[in-house]
């Protein structure tokens, strides 16, 4: 095992990988996800003394989106097309539209609006397909101009 530290990019994937099996797992608990997704790519998240440790801002994301699920999913109803509702989108991009969200709303002072829509655009790109990035990409930013 490696230890590494996360850059923002890397976090929101682990973000999503931890959000993605909460979402479907009643039994699962936010730490359990949060590790499982850290330990994917064989790498650690070690602290100084060498002990498993959570980044801060993977857990202010990951508890945030869990948190605001409700106010969050509200949004997204609120800027869909009249064809469109919460069940019909995919789980993996209504999970990238929550993250998105959370951050474009409630992590204003720590993320640009814009960053937030183009990180959740290359999760798509990673996470989905190009159907999805265009859809993701329209819902986000009918938000970015109601913020």
């Amino acid at each position: 095992m490696k230890n590494k530290e996360l850059n923002r990019h890397e976090i929101r994937i682990k973000a999503l990988q931890s959000l993605f099996p909460l979402d479907f797992n009643v039994d699962l608990t936010k730490d359990a996800a949060i590790q499982n997704a850290l330990s994917m790519d064989d790498f650690d998240v070690l602290d100084d003394d060498d002990e498993k440790f959570t980044p801060p801002y993977l857990d202010t994301l990951v508890t945030g989106v869990i948190e605001q699920k409700s106010s969050i999913d509200e949004i997204i109803t609120k800027h869909l097309t009249k064809n469109w509702s919460l069940k019909r989108i995919s789980k993996m991009d209504l999970i990238i539209l929550r993250l998105a969200i959370f951050e474009m709303m409630y992590q204003k002072e720590e993320v640009d609006a814009k960053i937030a829509v183009n990180e959740a655009l290359e999760l798509a790109k990673a996470f989905s397909d190009e159907n999805s990035t265009r859809f993701i990409n329209g819902v986000l930013d009918n938000v970015l101009r109601n913020i």
